[in-house]
């Protein structure tokens, strides 16, 4: 299985040096100019780039759910716990206000609400990050 996989990522890695070289030698004037160009040259590169992207997500969810049922279940369920009280303290210390956007329409209470969840769960979990960190190297300076 690790020599298919080793024969596949080479073979992605040159395909995507070709096209990337095709790309970069055709110059970025010429590809703007020409419409018919930018599907001959670009297409290719971003169906490429497509496929890795789809093959990284399924892959990333079949491991990830595999790791789920064959690890331990009660600290992967502790940890979605976590998760969900960071979520619901993000949602109850954001605030939803009507927001005119850029393109004239307007965002409303609830979305801007989740969108200021959004926010304070990524400065909570970057907060709670960085103490992790803090602490592991504080242990490892104390127990050395």
């Amino acid at each position: 299985m690790n020599k298919i996989t080793n024969i596949f990522k080479i073979l992605v890695g040159v395909v995507g040096t070709i096209l990337f070289l095709r790309v970069f030698y055709t110059g970025d004037d010429v590809i703007e100019a020409d419409a018919s160009l930018q599907d001959s040259v670009l297409a290719p590169l971003m169906y490429v780039s497509y496929i890795i992207l789809a093959l990284g997500v399924v892959f990333t969810l079949l491991f990830s759910i595999k790791s789920l049922f064959t690890g331990d279940v009660v600290k992967t369920l502790i940890s979605l716990g976590v998760f969900v009280v960071v979520l619901i303290i993000s949602y109850a210390m954001a605030n939803g206000v009507e927001t005119p956007m850029r393109d004239g329409e307007i965002l409303s209470e609830s979305g801007s609400r989740w969108v200021g969840t959004g926010l304070n769960a990524f400065y909570i979990l970057a907060v709670l990050a960085v103490g992790a960190m803090l602490v592991s190297s504080v242990k490892k300076l104390i127990t050395r």
